[in-house]
């Protein structure tokens, strides 16, 4: 097999790490935003799905109480993770993220993969956020006695249970005359926001992040009050007998997977590199600063749920509002005539505008994100040149992100989106791997590199980091494979034709196209040693 630029056969040839760090150089993209704004940003995309709506799923029917360790182990995959793209971010400040960083490292085609594994985990987990947005909006318009008809939220492929013979129960996939129309306008209003510009977007991540973190803490402040401690006990409770994940210690160890989904978000600001203002600094500090941050909220968010409310009534899709509820503070209740009963739960109101607000900064960053990997791929000529063009006015990549919008749009339209979580955190966890893997061998290849920052305790905590990822896929697809048992080849046959499809692309299309491999990606015209500071920081 032929050898090509980069080393190694055409496959598995490298993206030069000096020529990443002239593509950082010569980005397109306008710098505007600060390491407040990489903070808001993470903030934004993790703080959504996982803790308004998924926390009471993994606690209901996973891990009673001990979602609460669920949240430290899952904590913990994400601390070291982070770190390790602290250090590549800071490294190489360039949009493609994982993907780039697999493409200096592991080689074309697995830098490929990862791509296309970035689709379908920002797409999907942008869905599957839409899919809860719906159920906020549907409950927030139902207040003032406006009703969607439900053939307009609910998705066209769905999954229910039948009962079998012998008291078994099997999954069967259903297409239905439906369409979720206000997920589809959620994912397409955040897309538009994205066209204009991302000072705008940041503007608007910004005030929901406030607004959702402010929401949030009131409710941990109002709901330490009511908490009963009888809920907690036992913190994990016995498994029952029904799966080897429902409750005890693998309860527990399988909720992480779906807490998991929870800390999607924060890799969103590793793809902001490139329109960081001072990337070396400033990343690192986004994506330690948000994780350290969301990871107290959410302990203490799952903590006062599970206080209050008995942990087997917290499956479903608002959590949050059963346990303000349950609390049901006489202080909260308003005379309101715009509403149907005449009076209104302010507290639980402020909780459904939050959880809108912050379900909609979710969708923002992680549209935000897909767009920005798919930007780096076009750059290297593996998908089409249109995901690659920035319009001058908007200084965005405005074409490819309509596009990308759209696709979304369609897929948190039609798919059963409940289903697909566990797949979002198998993509995670891969990235989070190559990641890991990444810096061992940039360590390694390319010791004199300018390393702003760096993992601490080299290598433990990167080997701890790809060992803890294994688990998580592994824990992932034991939990498909039972599922399969049961008829439920829904997420499966997703995976697979998603797969083929990619390997398609990629042989017909990214394969011929790549520049490296033209031998068209070259230096160009860099003035500057590739060591020097990418930006120049009187201008900040």
């Amino acid at each position: 097999m032929a050898t090509h630029p980069g080393g190694g056969s055409r496959l598995l040839m490298k993206k030069p790490i000096s020529l990443i760090l002239a593509d950082a150089k010569r980005s397109e993209l306008k710098r505007t935003l600060s390491a407040t704004n990489l903070v808001s940003l993470g903030v934004g995309a993790i703080i959504g799905a996982g803790i308004f709506v998924m926390t009471g799923n993994a606690a209901a029917n996973y891990a009673g109480p001990g979602v609460m360790l669920s949240f430290v182990l899952a904590g913990l995959v994400c601390a070291v993770a982070g770190l390790c793209y602290a250090e590549l971010a800071s490294t190489m400040p360039v949009s493609g993220s994982a993907y780039t960083y697999a493409y200096g490292t592991l080689g074309e085609v697995f830098a490929w993969a990862m791509g296309w594994l970035l689709l379908l985990e920002y797409g999907i987990a942008a869905s599957t956020v839409a899919a809860g947005w719906t159920g906020y909006i549907v409950e927030i318009l139902s207040d003032f006695g406006l009703q969607i008809p439900a053939y307009l939220t609910s998705a066209t492929f769905t999954v229910a249970e039948v009962a079998g013979a012998n008291d078994t129960v099997t999954l069967q996939a259903q297409f239905l005359p439906q369409f979720n129309l206000v997920g589809a306008l959620g994912i397409l209003s955040v897309t538009a926001l994205l066209v204009i510009g991302v000072s705008e977007s940041a503007k608007f991540t910004n005030v929901a992040v406030v607004l959702k973190v402010g929401v949030l803490l009131v409710f941990i402040a109002v709901g330490l009050a009511y908490v009963n401690g009888d809920n907690w006990s036992p913190i994990i409770p016995p498994n029952d007998g029904t799966a080897w994940n429902h409750y005890g210690v693998m309860g527990v160890l399988y909720a992480s997977t779906i807490i998991f989904f929870a800390y999607v978000g924060f890799e969103a600001v590793s793809t902001a590199a490139g329109e960081a203002k001072n990337p070396q600094k400033d990343l690192p500090i986004g994506i330690l600063g948000s994780l350290f941050i969301c990871t107290l909220i959410y302990m203490l968010v799952a903590a006062v749920l599970t206080g209050v409310v008995p942990y087997k009534d917290l499956g479903v899709d608002a959590p949050i509002a059963v346990a303000i509820d349950a609390m049901n503070p006489a202080w909260a209740i308003i005379s309101w005539p715009f509403v149907p009963a005449g009076e209104l739960n302010l507290l639980t109101f402020l909780i459904k505008i939050g959880a809108i607000m912050g379900l909609s900064s979710v969708m923002l960053a992680l549209c935000y994100a897909q767009t920005r990997v798919f930007y780096q791929m076009s750059r290297d000529g593996l998908v089409p040149a249109v995901f690659g063009k920035v319009n001058p006015k908007t200084m965005t990549p405005a074409t490819g992100t309509t596009l990308l919008g759209i696709i979304i749009a369609i897929a948190a339209a039609t798919l059963p989106l409940n289903l697909l979580g566990a797949l979002v955190s198998l993509g995670t966890a891969a990235a989070f791997g190559i990641v890991c893997v990444s810096v061992l061998y940039l360590r390694k290849t390319e010791p004199d590199l300018v390393r702003p920052f760096r993992v601490p305790f080299y290598p433990y905590l990167p080997l701890l980091g790809i060992a803890l990822c294994t688990c998580i896929i592994g824990l992932i697809f034991v939990d498909k494979w039972t599922s399969l048992q049961r008829g439920n080849w829904v997420p499966m046959v997703i995976l697979v034709t998603y797969f083929a499809i990619g390997v398609a692309v990629y042989a017909f299309y990214g394969r011929r196209h790549s520049k490296l491999a033209k031998g068209e990606a070259v230096l160009g015209d860099v003035s500057e040693p590739l060591d020097a500071p990418l930006i120049d920081q009187s201008q900040n």
